[in-house]
C-alpha cells in the first residue's frame, strides 16, 4: 500500500518490508524518478536510508544487495517491493500532474444563446454597440483604444493574428484596461502570465497555444522570453533541440516544437526598451488626460457607494464572450488591398502596412456574419470579402496608430509636448523656463532633462536668450506640428478610400468630394453594398 497523505513523507508497506519516501516526488523531469528512501523490517528498527534514481537499473540492483545484506531479507522480496513502488508513484505522479492540467471547462452555449450571439453579429451598427458594451463591463473611457484592444483580441481565432502592447507611465491603468478588455474573451481561450522564464515557450505542448490570446501583465516580468515570443509572433511557431536522457542513460537530442499563430498583449513602461516587439505591435497609449482622471475617479467614487449595476455588467461580459464564441475560422480577401497605400511619413512601412491590411481583415472576421459566404472555384474554399465600410472603420480606428507611429518621439516625450503646448496656450506664452514647468507640470528635474534633450535634438524646441539677462529659455518652433501631421495621415487615407468609392460606383459622375470621377480602378468590380 502506499500512503501519500502526507505531502513530504510517503510510506509504503508490504508483509515483509516498510519503505520511506522522504521528501516525495518531483513532479517535473518524467524521465526520471530522484528519490530518498528510508528501508526497514516490518516491526524492526533497524533503518537503510539510501538516494537513488528508481528509473536507473544499475542503482536499482546495488539497492535490492546492499538491503537484502543489511536487513536479512531475500533478494527476490525486496526487488518486488522496489517495483510495485516504482509503479506506484510514478502512477502517483501522473495524475497529480493531470490535476495540474486541467483545462479551463469549455462552456456550450444554449440554442437560445447562440441566436441572441447571432443576432448581435449581424447588427448593422455592430461595432459601435460593440463599443458601448465595453463600456458597460466597467471599462471607463479610452474609446478607441478598447475596441481596437477587443478587435485585436478578436484578431486570435483568424489566420493572421494581430499583437498590441499598452503604453503609459506607472499607475496609468495599463494593466487595468487590458484585463478588463480580456474579460470580454472565453477564458479557455486565454493564457494569462506574470513572469516567464526564456525556456517556458518551449514546454508547451505543441498546438496548446494555437489561437490563443497570451496576456502578459508586464513586459519586465517576461524579459528573458522575448526573443521565442518574437519569433512565434513572426514564425508562428518555435523549435529548440534539446539533450534527453533515456532509460538507458543514452543522451539523445530532442526537437522541442510549439505551434501558432497567437495573439500577444503586453504592458509596459518602457518603449524604447522593447523596441523590437513594439515593430510587431500595435501601441496603445494610455489616455493620461486629467478628463480620463475625473472620470475614472467618478467611477471609483460610485462603486464604493454601491451605485454600479454589476448585473448590467455581467451581462454585457456575457454578451461580448457569446459572440466571440460565434466567430468561426474563416478565410477573409480584401478585394481593394492592392489600391490601399498609406501615408509617407509613417516610419517602418513595410511592417506598417502589413498591419494596417491585417487590421482591416479583423473587422471584416468580426463582421463574418453580415457578409456573404462565397467559395473559390478552384479549391471549393470558402471565403468572405472585406467591404468599403470595413475599410472607414478600420481608418477610423487606426487613425492614432498610424500617428504614433509616423511620430519621431517617443510616446511619453509626445505627451509631454502636447501638455506644454497646452500650458502655454492657456498662459498666452511663447516661451518658458525648466524650473516654471518643473512647478506647474510637476515633472521631475532628470526627467524634464531627457525631455528637453530629445526635443532639443529633433528640432521641435529651440533656445533663446531671455530679454538682456544671461540666462536662456525654451520655445516651441512650431505648435501645429502634429495637428500638421494627424491631417496629413486622415488624408492619405481618405483620398484613398474616396477614389475607391467612386471607382466602384456604377454610373457615378462625381466624387464624394464633389470631384471629377476619376478613372475606374483597373481590376476591380463594383461590389455590392
Amino acid at each position: 500500500m502506499l500512503d501519500t497523505s502526507h505531502p513530504n513523507h510517503y510510506r509504503f508497506t508490504t508483509t515483509h518490508l516498510e519503505i520511506h519516501v522522504l521528501g516525495g516526488v518531483r513532479l517535473s523531469h518524467l524521465e526520471a524518478l530522484r528519490t530518498t528512501l528510508s528501508l526497514n523490517k516490518t516491526g524492526d528498527h533497524i533503518k537503510l536510508r539510501h538516494n537513488l534514481d528508481l528509473y536507473n537499473d544499475n542503482q536499482v540492483e546495488k539497492l535490492v544487495r546492499k538491503t537484502a545484506e543489511r536487513l536479512e531479507i531475500g533478494t527476490s522480496i525486496i526487488r518486488k517491493a522496489l517495483q510495485e513502488l516504482t509503479d506506484g508513484l510514478e502512477q502517483y505522479r501522473l495524475s497529480q500532474l493531470d490535476k495540474e492540467q486541467v483545462q479551463v471547462p469549455i462552456p456550450e452555449l444554449t440554442g437560445s444563446q447562440e441566436k441572441a450571439a447571432i443576432r448581435f453579429l449581424r447588427s448593422k451598427d455592430l461595432l459601435e454597440r460593440t463599443n458601448e458594451l465595453i463600456g458597460q463591463s466597467g471599462v471607463i473611457g479610452e474609446e478607441t483604444n478598447r475596441l481596437l484592444m477587443y478587435l485585436i483580441f478578436t484578431s486570435r481565432k483568424s489566420a493572421n493574428p494581430l499583437h498590441c502592447i499598452s503604453l503609459g507611465s506607472s499607475g496609468a491603468g495599463k494593466t487595468h484596461l487590458q484585463s478588463k478588455v480580456a474579460e470580454l474573451i472565453p477564458p479557455h481561450e486565454i493564457i494569462d502570465m506574470t513572469v516567464l522564464s526564456e525556456n517556458a515557450f518551449y514546454y508547451f505542448n505543441r498546438t496548446e497555444l494555437r489561437h490563443k490570446l497570451i496576456l502578459i501583465e508586464d513586459m519586465d516580468g517576461a524579459e528573458g522570453a522575448l526573443y521565442p515570443l518574437r519569433e512565434l509572433q513572426s514564425k508562428r511557431s518555435i523549435t529548440k533541440r534539446v539533450s534527453h536522457k533515456d532509460r538507458s542513460g543514452n543522451t539523445k537530442t530532442i526537437k522541442l516544437t510549439v505551434e501558432g499563430p497567437v495573439c500577444v498583449a503586453g504592458c509596459t513602461t518602457q518603449e524604447s526598451i522593447y523596441e523590437d516587439n513594439s515593430n510587431r505591435s500595435f501601441l496603445l497609449y494610455i489616455d493620461e488626460s486629467e478628463a480620463q482622471d475625473q472620470r475614472i475617479m467618478q467611477y471609483q467614487r460610485a462603486v464604493s457607494a454601491g451605485q454600479i449595476n454589476e448585473h448590467a455588467q455581467e451581462k454585457a461580459i456575457r454578451q461580448l464572450r457569446e459572440a466571440q464564441m460565434m466567430l468561426r475560422p474563416v478565410k477573409v480577401i480584401n478585394p481593394f488591398a492592392l489600391h490601399l497605400e498609406l501615408p509617407k511619413s509613417v516610419f517602418k512601412p513595410r511592417r506598417t502596412n502589413a498591419h494596417y491590411l491585417q487590421f482591416i481583415e479583423a473587422i471584416t472576421f468580426y463582421c463574418q456574419w453580415q457578409r456573404e459566404k462565397q467559395y473559390d472555384a478552384a479549391t471549393g474554399e470558402e471565403y468572405i470579402e472585406t467591404t468599403l465600410e470595413d475599410i472607414k472603420a478600420a481608418n477610423r480606428l487606426i487613425t492614432e496608430v498610424l500617428l504614433r507611429k509616423s511620430d519621431a518621439l517617443n510616446g511619453a516625450t509626445r505627451n509631454h509636448l502636447e501638455c506644454l503646448k497646452a500650458y502655454l496656450e492657456k498662459n498666452k506664452q511663447r516661451s518658458f523656463t525648466s524650473a516654471e514647468i518643473r512647478r506647474n507640470l510637476r515633472v521631475k528635474e532628470t526627467t524634464l532633462r531627457r525631455y528637453n534633450k530629445q526635443l532639443l535634438g529633433e528640432g521641435y524646441i529651440g533656445r533663446v536668450r531671455e530679454g538682456d539677462t544671461k540666462s536662456y529659455c525654451y520655445e516651441i518652433l512650431d505648435t501645429r506640428e502634429y495637428d500638421s501631421l494627424k491631417a496629413q495621415i486622415e488624408q492619405a487615407l481618405n483620398s484613398c478610400l474616396t477614389a475607391l468609392r467612386c471607382a466602384t460606383s456604377p454610373g457615378a459622375r462625381h466624387c464624394e468630394n464633389g470631384e471629377d470621377k476619376p478613372k475606374r480602378v483597373r481590376g476591380l468590380k463594383a461590389t455590392r453594398h
